[in-house]
């Protein structure tokens, strides 16, 4: 009858509100997807960040100490990927929003759009890279994005047209899809056509023609018996791979070694600029140092040794002419992160090295080529400045860096530490004699003593490995015969000071933590 509405029709009604609300949120996703790929593509093209990257490095700036030291708990070295993925998954929803919000208000849509272009560009001013350009990409990205989405808004079916091709069903339908293919697929091209340039940028074509040159006077070969060899023990030198890698970079900078400067300024009488082929040309020396991350847990693995290849920072600040109230060493990265370094301890003797060159090769991408500082003794966020760019003579009553802006220590000497790596924590073993190795650092003290104990046990001296100086870790290894069951074993350390490694435990944060690594394992 006339005016009557059946039930199978208010069924039909909802089913294609429901799916033009459906191809709606898909719409937005879309949007938001394309929005991102345009945005990777022109910051490739124009050699900067991307707006995801921008406003990445705007949430780590000024998220609470208490939540990135979490961050960093749970996720160590995968915090950014998390973050990164973090960004994206909001993205995504919130582009489904809009894009819902659209097939009723599209003015809201695009408002939504500017209010993601007015974010990225206020995230491009307050970071602390400073590089306006990536502005270009912000405003390229809400560009398209705009265009994408009314491009898909037109192409979503009208749920109060007669059957046919305007529907939500059929022919209306595919043309939805074939649109969005469209639209993702152009997104996807201009994805991998940005992964394409950056990856044959300047930057990255700079390390591949990088040659070190030899050094001035060359370390001899490691001692024999540096490395004791014994299955499950983490290696003397720790291949660059598997070198750890802390820093605040969500992607990793690779700036170009032609165009790179140092500039060393501040309290001094004789600021200068520096340039690599200047510091390839100066005397370069070798040096084996352990680099440890503050944020390293007590047996966690946030530690690695190498030998690096640079030049003194020491010769650097007395051709510079440093101030005698200048004891800060203010260093800055090239993505605008600070270190703060006591300018007494690079001014000690200890191999403080601006280094280019780390075992044997040109320094990698994830480890600062094309120069960074190394310093023995300090946890990485107060002496190891990847990327490097600046260095400003100050003092600490006068400026903070990073890290101590947050409350974090400024000194922040390395403990003295050890951990257990054999047998492995839960593991199983033959009952009887059983093999116990691991390492030990006190960097630029030394260490002189390792003692184990099974079972809280009376401590058993460890068999020390050989070292090649003071700033390195050290392997040591003992056996002990234990029967059949659960085992736990405890190690501390005691450094050439005579400092014996406490059994306190600190959290790392501000200044390292301590306390006793402590395994259990079974034999069987």
């Amino acid at each position: 009858m006339p005016g009557v509405t059946t039930k199978t029709q208010r069924t039909g009604d909802r089913s294609r509100k429901r799916g033009r609300l459906l191809l709606g949120a898909c719409a937005g996703t879309v949007t938001v997807v394309a929005c991102a790929a345009a945005g990777e593509l022109v910051a490739a093209l124009v050699g900067t960040a991307s707006p995801v990257v921008a406003v990445g490095d705007a949430v780590v700036d000024r998220t609470p100490q208490a939540l990135a030291e979490l961050a960093i708990a749970l996720f160590g070295t995968a915090d950014k990927i998390v973050l990164l993925s973090g960004i994206v998954i909001v993205l995504l929803v919130v582009g489904g929003v809009l894009g819902v919000v659209a097939l009723r208000r599209p003015l809201w849509a695009y408002a939504g759009l500017g209010v993601f272009a007015a974010a990225g560009v206020a995230a491009v001013f307050i970071g602390r890279g400073g590089d306006t350009r990536t502005v270009i990409p912000v405003l390229a990205a809400a560009a398209v994005g705009a265009l994408c989405l009314a491009l898909l808004l037109r192409a979503v079916p009208d749920e109060t047209a007669p059957a046919g091709v305007g529907t939500v069903s059929g022919p209306g339908r595919r043309r939805f899809v074939f649109t969005a293919l469209g639209v993702a697929a152009a997104a996807g091209t201009a994805g991998v056509l940005s992964r394409v340039i950056s990856g044959f940028g300047a930057g990255a074509s700079s390390r591949a023609a990088f040659v070190l040159p030899e050094p001035a006077s060359p370390l001899p070969p490691l001692p024999k018996g540096t490395d004791l060899k014994v299955p499950g023990l983490t290696p003397f030198t720790t291949p660059n791979r598997d070198f750890y890698r802390i820093d605040t970079a969500l992607t990793v900078p690779r700036p170009d070694a032609a165009r790179w400067r140092l500039r060393v300024h501040g309290l001094v009488d004789r600021p200068f600029e520096i340039d690599m082929a200047e510091l390839l040309d100066l005397p370069l020396q070798e040096a084996d140092i352990t680099l440890a991350c503050v944020s390293n847990q007590v047996g966690g693995d946030l530690i690695g040794n190498a030998r690096w290849l640079g030049h003194p920072l020491a010769d650097l600040l007395r051709r510079a002419g440093v101030h005698a109230d200048a004891d800060q060493i203010l260093a800055t990265s090239h993505d605008g992160w600070t270190c703060g370094t006591p300018t007494e301890v690079v001014m000690d003797g200890r191999d403080a090295l601006l280094a280019v060159g780390m075992n044997g090769e040109p320094l990698p991408h994830e480890h600062g080529f094309p120069a960074r500082t190394v310093v023995p003794g300090l946890y990485g966020f107060v002496s190891a400045t990847k990327w490097i760019t600046d260095i400003r003579l100050t003092r600490f009553a006068d400026d903070r860096a990073y890290w101590a802006e947050r409350g974090w220590a400024v000194e922040a000497p390395i403990h003295t530490m050890s951990r257990v790596d054999v047998p492995a924590p839960l593991s199983r073993v033959p009952a009887g004699e059983v093999v116990l190795a691991g390492v030990a650092w006190a960097q630029h003290r030394g260490v002189d003593a390792v003692e184990v104990r099974v079972d809280d046990g009376s401590w058993v001296p460890a068999e020390l490995a050989r070292v090649p100086g003071i700033d390195t870790w050290v392997q040591w290894v003992t056996e002990v015969t234990v029967g059949p069951g659960r085992h736990d074993v405890e190690v501390r350390a005691t450094d050439a000071t005579g400092r014996v490694q406490t059994a306190e435990r600190a959290e790392p944060i501000p200044s390292g933590a301590t306390g006793r690594h402590r395994i259990a394992f079974t034999a069987t």
